[in-house]
């Protein structure tokens, strides 16, 4: 089976530096917080043109205590998209707040930044674009948006670590960012993981307090804080595979080139678009069909693994009933749920695997 990312082949690849340095950390005795963190923290903060980063447990945990840093809770909303993974909407229900929804483009399957200013009210108190699959979304139109309102911007780049737009890494482009170290992201662990980026030096302190309970000083609290660390065994991890990071990304990038020169004259399918503004990282690469469920069966017949992102948009979830979202509320992201499909896509695919799933593609009207 050819799969949609090779995770133990990513870390098969680093296995004799974590083995030698999985030693010293045992010998170290400090496991959580320690400076494998720090030099990390200090590491993605260059890496994203950031003044300050802070890890913490997880990519789910990044929104919510951003969310809970600028005060964002009861009564308040923040306007996301309704096409992404249910997390980025989950961290603003966490809080008490109201996810708003905004359509989304139909080739980019980003937030559409046209739709975003009407949707704006006395309780908006923030914008959440998502950096889908890895392509930046339209920042500029969105922060002007932002401004003229006096809205914040959350990025949410858990799927695009490494890509930018006009020139600027992801997690520079609004207030604060947000990462995911899932084992199949770009800069992904073997575990969880996440971190928060940003230049303002109050929500960077603020962020620090929160992950730790609240305290700054051990044992005094200030606030009702999160448990939420990210461990010197995840740092580590990530501090290894951050040095092969750009590497990995330009074979996703070469790799995605080869899927356009043979896939884009295939009349059944629809590839993504990105503009000449962004470079982006394809932490998926997704093809979209009117015969999607035939094309994934015929993949799977050719041992090719797929997968559906996402089935369901958010609106129509049944966590989000009470909001009284409906089925034609956002036609473009209801259309990608039901035509969209990812084909494997990671650095560690070989040449010749993708030539059979593009071989297998180009053979589907004939089958």
């Amino acid at each position: 089976m050819i799969l949609l990312s090779e995770v133990n082949r990513q870390f098969q690849s680093l296995k004799p530096e974590l083995v030698k340095q999985f030693e010293q950390l045992i010998d170290s005795g400090k496991y959580i917080m320690g400076n494998r963190v720090m030099v990390l923290e200090e590491a993605l903060a260059k890496k994203t043109g950031a003044l300050y980063a802070i890890g913490v447990a997880n990519g789910t945990d990044a929104l919510v205590l951003t969310l809970d840093a600028y005060g964002i809770g009861a009564g308040d909303e923040v306007i996301t998209t309704p096409y992404t993974f249910f997390a980025t909407a989950e961290a603003i229900s966490r809080r008490g707040a109201t996810p708003v929804f905004a359509d989304v483009e139909p080739d980019t399957y980003n937030i559409n930044p046209s739709h975003v200013e009407a949707l704006i009210t006395t309780k908006t108190k923030a914008i959440l674009p998502v950096h889908l699959f890895g392509q930046p979304v339209e920042m500029d139109s969105l922060n002007q948006i932002a401004k003229k309102h006096g809205l914040v911007v959350i990025e949410d780049a858990c799927q695009a670590f490494g890509a930018t737009y006009k020139g600027k890494p992801v997690g520079s482009l609004g207030d604060a960012a947000c990462f995911s170290f899932f084992p199949t992201k770009n800069l992904g662990t073997m575990g969880d993981g996440g971190m928060i980026v940003t230049s303002d030096p109050l929500l960077a302190s603020q962020i620090r307090k929160l992950r730790h309970h609240g305290s700054r000083t051990k044992y005094y609290h200030d606030e009702i804080g999160y448990n939420s660390r990210l461990d010197e065994l995840h740092a580590m991890i990530l501090l290894t595979a951050l040095e092969r990071m750009d590497d990995w990304n330009a074979q996703r990038r070469a790799l995605a080139q080869r899927y356009y020169a043979g896939l884009q004259q295939l009349s059944y399918l629809q590839l993504p678009v990105h503009s000449q503004d962004n470079n982006p990282v394809y932490h998926l690469f997704c093809l979209a069909s009117n015969e999607r469920d035939q094309v994934v069966a015929s993949l799977r017949q050719a041992d090719i693994q797929t997968g559906i992102y996402y089935p369901c948009p958010l609106h129509l979830q049944k966590a989000y009933e009470h909001l009284h979202y409906k089925k034609g509320d956002f036609p473009v992201a209801e259309q990608l749920a039901s035509q969209l499909f990812a084909i494997p896509m990671n650095p560690f695919l070989k040449p010749s695997e993708q030539d059979q799933v593009i071989a297998a593609l180009q053979s589907f009207p004939q089958l």
